[in-house]
């Protein structure tokens, strides 16, 4: 067998890469800097690689993937040359998974890691003297920043919607979902603002109004100084701003500290017009129930996540916003379009 070594290069979408004797382990955040990310990493999210993929070029007609085994179900699904071929699932205390007749031509292969669950892979077996190269990314990057409506559990990991987004529009994916810890912090504006992007999308307010972290006196203040941190270094960068998606119980009902996501959605449209006015021509405003709305609400599967037709809805949703109403890739090489 070909035994493929533990690089940092394998892996796309995460923001760091932790190699040590047990394996690599992707995180999305610096992960030397996790003490700086309270609590543990980002409330532990940090490490679960939503998004991330392992990506290489190969003959191979099979592909094994060790891994640490653990005590939960971790999914992986493979895509050839852009393709979706298969889900496998490895069942708690497993620790391979593996991809057998695939075409011996050289061919692309992306392999997503789980979205629900930490990942330390330990190697990739190919065939006996096949071929394997690096894929080389150079597709316009994206950063999608948001809770666990962007981290999409309910989805197999090629299936969540911004990974259908950056497939169907030609992105690299860099997904900072979160799940339950999207509360604007500072350092994670600051990892923003230092990641290299081609376009950035901030979907913001749902786990503030659930946790109420923040207030009517300091959402919209937290939301201008995130995206003001972030323009330190992507003055030009298209930057989207978008508001929560359909929430049946969370929609009217104030939370302890006195928002509800229509107070919510207005703090944010306000955020924009202030930006706007003070110069900001490449932040837009996307509203979340044009991408999930009442009439949509079906598709949830517990009244606040979608499920996982619902994650293609808005996938579908989102790949026409910037297609058609954003021309995204006028928006990435000039930055001064509008919706």
């Amino acid at each position: 067998m070909n035994v493929i070594a533990m690089n940092e290069a394998l892996f796309h979408g995460a923001v760091s890469v932790e190699i040590t004797e047990d394996g690599a382990r992707p995180w999305r955040i610096p992960y030397r800097e996790a003490a700086l990310f309270p609590p543990d990493g980002i409330g532990g999210e940090a490490k679960v690689p939503a998004g991330v993929r392992i990506s290489f070029w190969s003959d191979s007609s099979s592909i094994q993937v060790s891994f640490a085994a653990t005590e939960n179900p971790l999914s992986f699904d493979c895509l050839v040359d852009g393709q979706f071929h298969s889900t496998r699932t490895a069942e708690p205390g497993e620790s391979v998974v593996s991809w057998d007749a695939l075409p011996g031509t050289n061919k692309s292969i992306e392999i997503y890691l789980s979205p629900k669950h930490p990942v330390c892979v330990q190697r990739i077996l190919l065939d006996q003297d096949s071929s394997f190269t690096y894929f080389q990314d150079k597709r316009p990057r994206w950063i999608a920043y948001g809770s666990s409506i962007t981290q999409c559990k309910a989805a197999s990991p090629s299936q969540t919607w911004p990974a259908l987004v950056a497939q169907s529009s030609g992105l690299q994916l860099t997904c900072l979902g979160y799940s339950a810890n999207c509360h604007l912090e500072p350092m994670v504006a600051r990892m923003i603002r230092d990641l290299p992007a081609d376009i950035i999308s901030l979907c913001l307010g749902i786990n503030v109004m659930g946790q109420s972290s923040l207030n009517a006196r300091t959402f919209k203040s937290s939301v201008i100084g995130l995206i003001q941190i972030i323009r330190e270094r992507h003055q030009g960068t298209p930057l989207l701003l978008m508001s929560p998606i359909f929430a049946p119980e969370r929609e009217t009902a104030d939370n302890p500290v006195g928002l509800n996501l229509v107070k919510i959605r207005q703090e944010l449209r306000e955020a924009y017009e202030i930006l706007r006015e003070h110069g900001d021509r490449h932040l837009f405003y996307v509203e979340g129930l044009d991408i999930f709305g009442e009439s949509d609400q079906e598709r949830l599967s517990d009244k606040l996540h979608p499920d996982a037709e619902g994650y293609t809805l808005i996938a579908r949703r989102v790949h026409r916003l910037f297609q058609d109403e954003l021309k995204l890739h006028s928006l990435i090489s000039e930055g001064n379009e509008r919706i």
